[in-house]
């Protein structure tokens, strides 16, 4: 009796997914976890190498399906866990790990004056059919005595954390400006973004000179017109 009490019992997670364990810590929180949310907060420690594993081995069900022999053809022996590996690490991260530490200075100066960072090279995945979005991101900033700076290099990290996962591009520049509206509090913020799509290029029309251009306006960016314009103006001017 005391030999069989001292078994360990079986984990009621045993045998069950770790997409389907993370999914439901989502669930019971009563949170969002659309293509381009981060649910980094629901993944615990081991989880991320387990759903690479489970990436993999759906992937390569994928690849069986699509008649391709993966024993035999050298090419693509490897390529289910290739491709786990990119949406994961890579193409996708920014839903699964967690904001990048920026380190905030605050206005000593009191600096008012108009600031623009860009272009900044962008890559993220249309999430209607995964091809790639590459494109440049320009963000314009009139900071006010109370606003945090950020360092010229965060301004990359932090776009790259939010295009890092299955996107539209109009989304996307909305929740690139709520970031650095969140963490800086200007007075204004303007984020410009022009991109090619994939989706476009590489199926359906094949339009290779297409771009999107879209833009959001903040605060004094909206409301001043001549802000505006000087914005675009100086950003025009140092496009190729």
């Amino acid at each position: 009796m005391t030999a069989l009490s001292s078994v360990p019992k079986p984990s009621d997670d045993e045998g069950v997914p770790v997409s389907v364990r993370i999914r439901e810590r989502i669930k019971a929180a009563q949170r969002r976890f659309h293509a381009n949310d981060n649910i980094a907060e629901f993944i615990e420690p081991g989880e991320l190498e387990a759903l690479l594993d489970e990436v993999q081995a759906k992937m390569a069900g994928v690849l069986e399906s699509l008649v391709i022999d993966t024993e035999s053809d050298h090419n693509t022996r490897d390529t289910a866990r290739r491709v786990a590996k990119m949406y994961l690490r890579e193409v996708f991260k920014g839903r699964y790990v967690a904001e990048p530490d920026v380190t905030e200075f605050p206005n000593v100066e009191r600096l008012n004056e108009l600031m623009i960072v860009g272009p900044i090279t962008v890559r993220s995945a249309c999430s209607h059919h995964f091809c790639p979005i590459i494109g440049r991101l320009w963000v314009g900033v009139m900071p006010n005595e109370h606003s945090n700076l950020i360092g010229l290099s965060k301004y990359a990290r932090l776009a790259e954390w939010i295009m890092s996962r299955p996107q539209i591009q109009e989304e996307a520049v909305t929740q690139v400006a709520d970031l650095l509206q969140d963490k800086m509090q200007p007075d204004g913020l303007a984020i410009v973004m022009e991109a090619d799509h994939f989706c476009m290029q590489w199926r359906g029309v094949r339009d290779m000179d297409s771009k999107m251009v879209n833009s959001v306006m903040r605060g004094s960016f909206l409301k001043d017109a001549n802000l505006r314009r000087e914005f675009l103006a100086l950003l025009n001017s140092k496009k190729p």
